[in-house]
């Protein structure tokens, strides 16, 4: 049974997601909606859409429209939730759910009112290496967990709504940040304090922060650094993860199909299959609706991840660490 899957925002990334579900076609019919019409049915006629709308109300509204891909700016997502809601279309949203708590709530309100599903487009959940890592957590490899690192530079001028602190809900952090917030939750539980840190800004005429240091405290006292920024530099070599415990320590950067276990007097490089983590997603998403169970990343998952941004900026304009929930 295929999902009638329909893109809300015809923008750059939407380009990214529909060349990367091509090899999902047997199960999403793809659809793209946009306020230019013309726009939309570009996008159509360029990756293989089914149709094309000029407005996201006839999308929602479409019969053949099961469920709705939100890629539209983060403080419009819980518009376009209502949308769905309203028309009883399931919901595939991009990250962060929404700008602020409030309308992410409202968000997780008009999806339960409604009986929707509900799933964040949090990818990095589904990297080969993330995966892998959380198996490799999971059986014991590592011994007690220590520390997880998480960095990235990548050179990135924001502009538009991406560059409103009203509409992005804040800089990097918001923006890339989450994805790093979202995989060290996944991997080593979430942190129940933060200490943030703006880095001096590397771009003049920004209204948010273009670099941050994050470091988090778990329950169990693992520590979690992020290191993430945008930059007038090249990017950094590689965006990278490592993860050290009582008995080994694993590495590994994000878009590499591997992943290195090192011990005192041992090292093992695992190759991992190189299956697209949006494809994952997607395929995460349909499946949630076939069998009629909760999506492996949930809208309170969205929420949680949210939240530790936002306690990252109010530790940043404090200058303390914060507690988180």
């Amino acid at each position: 049974m295929s999902l009638g899957l329909c893109v809300l925002g015809c923008g750059s990334f939407a380009r990214v997601f529909a060349r990367a579900i091509t090899g999902l076609r047997d199960e999403i019919d793809l659809y793209f909606a946009s306020r230019d019409l013309h726009r939309a049915r570009d996008y159509a006629a360029r990756f293989n859409g089914l149709d094309a709308f000029g407005s996201y109300a006839a999308a929602a509204a479409d019969p053949r429209v099961d469920a709705l891909y939100i890629c539209t700016p983060h403080h419009l997502h819980l518009e376009h939730v209502t949308l769905a809601a309203r028309e009883g279309k399931h919901v595939l949203v991009e990250k962060p759910i929404a700008a602020t708590l409030l309308d992410g709530n409202a968000i997780l309100a008009q999806a339960q009112t409604a009986g929707i599903k509900l799933m964040v487009a949090e990818n990095y959940r589904f990297l080969p290496p993330v995966r892998k890592a959380k198996e490799l957590i999971g059986q014991g490899r590592l011994g007690d967990l220590r520390l997880v690192q998480l960095q990235e530079q990548y050179p990135f001028q924001p502009s538009g709504w991406r560059n409103r602190t009203e509409q992005n809900g804040g800089g990097v952090f918001i923006d890339g940040g989450i994805h790093k917030v979202s995989a060290l939750a996944y991997l080593a539980g979430r942190p129940n304090q933060v200490f943030a840190h703006q880095v001096p800004p590397g771009r003049a005429g920004l209204q948010a922060e273009d670099g941050i240091v994050v470091v988090t405290r778990s329950q169990d006292g693992v520590v979690g650094l992020i290191n993430h920024s945008w930059s007038a530099a090249p990017p950094t070599p590689a965006h990278w993860v490592s993860i050290s415990g009582s008995h080994a320590n694993l590495y590994f950067e994000v878009g590499k199909p591997w992943i290195k276990l090192s011990a005192a007097h041992s090292e093992e490089m695992l190759e991992l299959e190189d299956s697209g983590s949006l494809a994952l997603m997607v395929h995460e998403f349909h499946q949630s609706i076939l069998l009629d169970r909760e999506p492996a990343m949930t809208g309170p998952d969205g929420i949680a991840d949210l939240d530790l941004v936002l306690k990252a900026y109010e530790s940043m304009a404090l200058g303390l660490p914060v507690p988180c929930n």
